[in-house]
C-alpha cells in the first residue's frame, strides 16, 4: 500500500520504563519495524497519550498503529481506534510480569520485548482496515418457533423491547405443556404451594399485542437466508403458505415426555392406575379442585406413589442417561394436589436424589409439612393387583427390599426429551466413533435409516447444505456452548430456548427464553452493521477468498462449524458473511492459503513469527513459538502474569482467534526459520467441549496429528510440535506447562535449520 503510514508507540508506564530500555525498543520499531512515526510516552493509556495517537491519525495521515504496552485484552476502550489498522505488542503481561526482576534476567527480558515490537510492526503492516460487509441488511423482526411458555415469553420480551415478532405454533392453540397443567410449581417465596400457570394471561397478552403476529396449526416448512435476512415459509394446516422475512430466530419447540410405554416393568400399559406426570395433570384438570379419582374404576384414591427417575439416570443404556431436573418439583407439586384436597390421602415420593432448582428446600419442606412422605429408594417393579398396584423397591436407607401394597395410583416421573428435529450430525458422529472402533452409533444410525423406520421430523427445515435443523448434543438437545454462550447454536442468528436446549422447569424456561430473545435482538442489530454476533462481537472483518488460487477441495465448506460457506454454480466456496463467526477455521483448513480476513490472515501471523530474531545454534537460547487461543489460553496467560507466575524467556506467544484457524504453513515456516519447538494451546474438545467456536480445537487437533510425517521428512523429532488443551482457569498450570515444555526442548539438539 503506497499510502500506508505506520506509527509505533512505546509505553513506559506500569514499570515498563524501569524494566526495559524503551529507547532501544523505539530504535527496533524504526529500523527493523520500518515504522515512519515512532514515539515513547510515560503513560500511553492516559488522556494525553491517547490524544497524541489520535492527533497523529487525524493530522499526520497515520493509517497503521502499533502500540507496545499492555495486553491486547487491556485498555481496549482507550486504544479503541477503529479508523486505523491496529496491533498490540504485549510488553507488560507478556514480558515484564512473567520474568524475574533481576540483573541475570535483564538481557533475555529485553530480547523478548524487542521481538514483540518486531512482531507487532510486522503484523500491522499486513493488516487492512476491515470494510463493512456490502451485503449487510437487516429485518428487525424476530421469528419464534414454538408457542409454549418458552416461545410466548420470548415473543413478549422481544415485543417489550420494541421488536416485531412472528410466532409459529404447530397446534391449534398457544400454551404448549403449560396449558396442560392444572397448576405449576411456585416461582417466588415462600415457595409453599402450587400456583396458577399464568398461561391464559400470557395468551391474552400475545393476542392483544400488535407487535406479535401469530400462526397456529402451522409449521416452518422452509427457512433460508442469514441473520438480518432470513426468509421463512410458514405452512398452515388449511390455507396458503405465508412468507415472512425476519432478522433472527428463536427455536422454543419444547419437549416430549419420555414414552412410558418403554417401562412395562413399572406397570405402564398394564394398569390404568399407572400414569406419567402428564397423565396426572390431565386427571387433576378434570377434577378441577375436587378429588382425583382412580382411573381404572373412578374409585377413591387413598394411596399415591410417585416414582422418580422413571426411565431416567439410567446406566444400562436402555433409557435416558440424564436427569431432567424438573421432575422432583413436579412430583412434590402433584403430591400437594392430593394433600390440599384431602390431608388423609397417603402420598409417597420414592426418590434416589431430590432436586429442587430455584426453590432451595422450601417447597420440599412445605411438602413435608403437608404430610408428603419422602422415601429414598429404587423402584424395581410395579405389579397390577386388581384396581390397585404393588410397588416393589429397594429402600436405600435401610438397604432392604420392601414394597408398598394397594397403591391406588402410581405416577412415573419419566423426564424430558427435546423436540429438536433431525440430528444433522448423527451420521458424522457415528462414523467418527466407528473409526475409533465403536460401531454402536453407526449401527443405530443405519437402523434409523432403514425402510419403515420412524425418522425425526424436521422442525426448522433449513436450506443449509449442512442439514435442515440445528446440530444437537449427544442426548438430542440443541447444541450450544453451555458455559460461555448458552443460547447460541451453531447456526448464527438462530437461538434455542427452554427445554429444547436442556431440561428445565417453567421458571428456568422463562428466564432462558428472555435471554435468548435478547441475544436474538443483538444478532439483528449486529447484522444491520455488518458485524459478527459472537464470540467476536463487533468484528467487522469477514473471510475473503482468492478464487484464482482455489483448488475446490471443499475443506472450508466441510469444516466450517457454522454453515457459513456454500458453493457457487462453479463449485467455488461462497461465503455468507452474516452467518460467519470470524473464527478463521476456513483459513486454517485451506491447503493453498487463499482464504483470509482483512485484519487476520496467513500473512499477519506468518509475518510475526518470521520477525522474531532467532539466535544461532551456538547461543544456547532456544526459540519456542506458542500459538495460543485468544479465548481461553491467552487470557489465562494474562492472568498468570497478573499473579507474577514466571515462565521461560525462550517463548514467543502469538494469540490466534481459534486453534482451528492455525494453518500448517505456520508450523512449517516456524521450523524452517529455526524455531526449536512449536506449542499450541487450545480449548478442550469432545462432547463436553469448551471451544468458543465449537469444532475449531477438535479440527486443529486432528490436523496436527498428521504433522508427525512432515517432521520426520524434515529430520526433526516429533516432540518439537505439541498441542495442549487449556482452560481459562489454568492460571497456574499453563506457566508450569510452558516451563516443562521448554525444558524438554532445551534437552534436544538445536534445530538444524538455525541460520538458514
Amino acid at each position: 500500500m503506497a499510502d500506508m503510514k505506520v506509527a509505533a508507540y512505546i509505553c513506559q508506564g506500569c514499570g515498563l520504563g524501569e524494566r526495559l530500555d524503551t529507547a532501544n525498543l523505539a530504535k527496533v520499531a524504526q529500523k527493523e519495524g520500518k515504522a515512519q512515526v515512532v514515539k515513547e510516552h510515560p503513560f500511553l493509556c492516559n488522556a494525553e497519550g491517547v490524544a497524541m495517537i489520535r492527533n497523529d491519525i487525524d493530522n499526520d495521515a497515520v493509517t497503521h498503529v502499533m502500540i507496545a504496552a499492555c495486553s491486547r485484552r487491556a485498555k481496549t476502550e482507550a486504544f479503541g481506534f477503529t479508523d486505523v489498522a491496529l496491533s498490540r505488542a504485549n510488553l507488560r503481561e507478556g514480558v515484564i510480569w512473567i520474568r524475574p526482576d533481576d540483573e541475570a534476567s535483564r538481557e533475555t527480558t529485553q530480547e523478548m520485548a524487542e521481538d514483540y515490537v518486531r512482531m507487532g510492526c510486522a503484523e500491522v503492516k499486513k493488516m487492512k482496515l476491515p470494510e463493512i460487509d456490502p451485503a449487510a441488511v437487516t429485518e428487525r423482526r424476530m421469528l419464534v418457533v414454538g408457542g409454549g411458555i418458552s416461545g410466548m415469553t420470548a415473543a413478549l420480551e422481544a415485543s417489550k423491547a420494541g421488536y416485531q415478532v412472528v410466532l409459529v405454533e404447530k397446534t391449534g392453540a398457544l400454551g404448549g405443556w403449560g396449558a396442560k397443567l392444572y397448576k405449576r410449581s411456585p416461582s417466588k417465596s415462600p415457595y409453599a404451594d402450587p400456583q396458577s400457570t399464568g398461561v391464559d394471561e400470557m395468551v391474552a397478552a400475545i393476542n392483544s399485542d400488535s407487535n406479535i403476529k401469530v400462526y397456529t396449526n402451522a409449521i416452518t416448512s422452509k427457512i433460508e437466508g442469514a441473520p438480518g435476512r432470513f426468509i421463512a415459509e410458514i405452512s398452515t394446516e388449511s390455507g396458503p403458505t405465508a412468507t415472512e422475512t425476519v432478522g433472527s430466530i428463536v427455536q422454543a419447540t419444547g419437549f416430549t415426555l419420555y414414552d412410558a410405554n418403554n417401562l412395562p416393568e413399572l406397570g405402564y400399559g398394564k394398569s390404568a392406575n399407572v400414569v406419567d406426570q402428564a397423565g396426572l395433570e390431565a386427571l387433576a384438570k378434570a377434577a378441577n379442585g375436587g378429588a382425583i379419582k382412580r382411573p381404572s374404576d373412578g374409585g377413591e384414591v387413598k394411596t399415591v406413589v410417585f416414582v422418580q427417575c422413571a426411565g431416567q439416570r439410567d446406566e444400562t443404556g436402555k433409557h435416558l442417561p440424564y436427569c431432567s431436573g424438573s421432575c422432583c418439583l413436579t412430583s412434590v407439586k402433584q403430591a400437594m394436589y392430593f394433600k390440599d384436597q384431602n390431608p388423609d390421602v397417603d402420598t409417597v415420593v420414592i426418590y434416589t436424589d431430590l432436586r429442587m432448582p430455584g426453590n432451595g428446600e422450601d417447597f420440599y419442606r412445605s411438602g413435608q409439612t403437608k404430610g408428603v412422605t419422602f422415601t429414598k429408594g429404587k423402584v424395581s417393579s410395579v405389579e397390577a393387583t386388581g384396581n390397585t398396584c404393588k410397588v416393589n423397591f429397594q429402600d436405600l436407607i435401610l438397604d432392604d427390599q420392601t414394597a408398598i401394597e394397594n397403591a391406588d395410583l402410581v405416577v412415573l416421573a419419566t423426564g424430558q426429551v427435546a423436540n429438536s428435529g433431525v440430528d444433522v450430525d448423527a451420521k458424522l458422529k457415528a462414523e467418527i466413533a466407528a473409526a475409533a472402533g465403536d460401531n454402536t452409533l453407526l449401527d443405530a444410525y443405519n437402523a434409523s435409516q432403514t425402510e419403515g423406520a420412524v425418522k425425526p421430523i424436521s422442525v426448522l427445515n433449513l436450506t443449509y447444505r449442512q442439514g435442515p435443523d440445528l446440530p444437537q448434543l449427544k442426548y438430542g438437545f440443541t447444541d450450544s456452548h453451555f458455559i460461555c454462550f448458552p443460547y447460541e447454536t451453531r447456526r448464527t442468528g438462530i437461538y434455542s430456548a427452554g427445554p429444547v436446549r436442556r431440561p428445565m422447569d417453567i421458571v428456568q424456561a422463562m428466564e432462558d427464553s428472555t435471554g435468548a430473545a435478547m441475544k436474538a435482538i443483538q444478532a439483528i442489530e449486529n447484522a444491520a452493521l455488518g458485524r459478527a454476533a459472537h464470540p467476536r462481537s463487533g468484528d467487522l472483518s469477514f473471510p475473503k477468498v482468492r478464487i484464482e488460487g482455489c483448488t475446490q477441495c471443499k475443506r472450508c465448506t466441510v469444516e466450517c462449524p457454522f454453515g457459513a460457506i456454500d458453493e457457487d454454480e462453479k463449485r467455488y466456496p461462497l461465503f455468507n458473511q452474516a452467518r460467519c463467526r470470524r473464527c478463521g477455521t476456513c483459513m486454517g483448513a485451506c491447503p493453498v492459503r487463499v482464504i483470509s480476513f482483512e485484519n487476520y490472515s496467513v500473512d499477519t501471523v506468518g509475518s510475526q513469527l518470521k520477525a522474531v530474531d532467532v539466535p544461532d545454534e551456538f547461543s544456547e537460547k532456544p526459540r519456542i513459538l506458542i500459538l495460543a487461543c485468544e479465548n481461553d489460553a491467552y487470557p489465562a496467560l494474562d492472568m498468570a502474569a497478573m499473579n507474577r507466575e514466571v515462565y521461560s524467556a525462550w517463548v514467543r506467544v502469538i494469540p490466534v482467534r481459534c486453534l482451528g484457524s492455525v494453518n500448517t504453513i505456520w508450523i512449517t515456516d516456524a521450523l524452517n526459520s529455526g524455531y526449536d519447538g512449536v506449542m499450541m494451546l487450545g480449548c478442550k474438545h469432545g462432547d463436553d467441549y469448551q471451544c468458543h467456536f465449537v469444532k475449531g480445537s477438535e479440527l486443529a487437533s486432528y490436523r496436527m496429528s498428521k504433522v508427525g510425517d512432515t517432521l520426520q521428512g524434515m529430520g526433526l523429532e516429533p516432540e518439537r510440535v505439541q498441542v495442549f488443551e487449556a482452560a481459562i482457569t489454568d492460571i497456574e498450570r499453563l506457566p508450569r506447562l510452558i516451563n516443562e515444555y521448554s525444558d524438554q526442548i532445551a534437552a534436544l539438539p538445536p534445530s538444524p535449520f538455525k541460520g538458514f
